[in-house]
């Protein structure tokens, strides 16, 4: 990302460009380019009252028409175009071409902010770059998310089809804009601060329960942090997908992932993701990664609705990039999973010695296990010992 240049090379041709002539036309619906909404009037001249509203919140959202060309947004952020494609890739934006008036000032605006980041040394070009994949893929996946929920909640209470409720929904967002967008800058906000409590505060039981039982030559050792890592398990959710209908099954694995976020989050972890049937999810201690993994097991085996889980988690040391997390402790802990009884929870040995201490878990070895990738391994049973364990409302 050249941003210290003395000169923007925003004048460079580049393979795919085409000269710009001195007046260009509009693009037609032909030469519309992906995600760009193309605007064609009717037979009429006037355009038609959906036209309008889709035209009108496409304003309001992008903070303006789309009136530049990305030469011209490159040239205004002063940077080559080569450079601001690639921060609009990790965005997730399509690939525009020259003439395409895809802009408008915003988008000039957020370029600069990103790029005087890196003119004023805060950032390197490297950690731009993933910082704004991070916020482009995150926020693509909440959109997605959100307008699909709207969605469905149309179909249910107005009692009409899919496609009408989508129709329609253009017209409701503009009443719901300005309060998605004040939460989710409050949400990050807290979300940040949470992650900077994190950073500054690690508790001492943790850093010493991590060293528990270790010798510093495990698979782990080089790694940066020191997490409990868990998984839950739905059981024969496989059986159960092909007996059921796509809304029926939407649901059920809608209310899985709700509950888990739910006990997850009350008991101080963060779910790092959900692949289906199961989720991952890591806490600060070994204590507090035990009572989230107990309260998953129960309020399964208790759910009126859901089958039982299979629960796992083990205490060891994780590397973290990109929103996910890597390493053996995670792996062993995905293996315990399968080893797992409907409605238990396994720990390894390690994870056993740092519990061990605390009366309110209660600790029963099982038969030894060959699992593949870590040899023989003792698991051990994790059970309620004294205390209410997480109070759930």
């Amino acid at each position: 990302m050249s941003v210290d240049e003395q000169e923007p090379e925003y004048m460079d041709h580049e393979p795919d460009a085409v000269p710009e002539p001195s007046v260009d036309p509009e693009p037609s619906v032909d030469q519309a380019p992906t995600g760009v909404l193309p605007v064609v009037s009717p037979p009429t001249g006037a355009l038609s009252a959906e036209r309008l509203a889709i035209k009108a919140l496409e304003t309001r959202l992008l903070g303006g028409e789309r009136k530049l060309r990305r030469r011209e947004v490159a040239a205004g952020a002063g940077v080559s175009l080569l450079s601001a494609r690639k921060l609009w890739r990790a965005l997730g934006f399509p690939n525009f071409g020259d003439q395409d008036v895809a802009f408008t000032e915003r988008d000039l605006a957020a370029l600069s902010t990103i790029l005087d980041l890196v003119r004023a040394g805060k950032l390197t070009e490297e950690a731009a770059i993933s910082v704004t994949r991070a916020i482009g893929q995150m926020t693509d996946r909440m959109v997605v998310w959100q307008v699909e929920a709207l969605i469905e909640d149309m179909v249910v209470q107005q009692g009409i089809p899919d496609a009408v409720a989508r129709k329609q929904l253009v017209n409701e967002l503009p009443n719901l804009v300005d309060a998605m967008e004040e939460i989710l800058l409050y949400s990050w906000r807290r979300q940040m601060n949470a992650g900077v409590q994190r950073l500054a505060v690690r508790a001492e039981a943790g850093l010493q329960a991590s060293e528990a039982g270790r010798e510093g030559d495990e698979d782990d050792a080089p790694l940066p942090l020191a997490r409990a890592v868990g998984f839950a398990d739905l059981v024969s959710y496989t059986s159960l997908s092909r007996r059921m209908n796509e809304k029926t099954l939407a649901q059920l694995v809608q209310r899985f992932e709700n509950k888990c976020a739910e006990i997850i989050s009350i008991g101080g972890g963060r779910l790092v993701k959900t692949v289906g049937d199961e989720v991952l999810y890591i806490a600060e201690t070994p204590a507090a990664g035990a009572e989230i993994s107990l309260a998953l097991a129960q309020a399964f085996t208790e759910d009126e609705i859901l089958p039982e889980a299979r629960v796992a988690m083990v205490w060891g040391r994780i590397l973290s990039r990109l929103g996910d997390i890597y390493g053996p402790t995670v792996n062993l802990a995905a293996r315990l999973t399968a080893l797992a009884e409907p409605g238990t929870v396994l720990v390894d040995e390690m994870t056993a010695a740092a519990l061990g201490q605390d009366d309110r878990f209660v600790l029963v070895p099982q038969a030894a296990e060959n699992v593949r990738g870590f040899g023989e391994i003792l698991p051990v049973r994790l059970a309620r010992g004294l205390g209410k364990g997480l109070v759930l409302d």
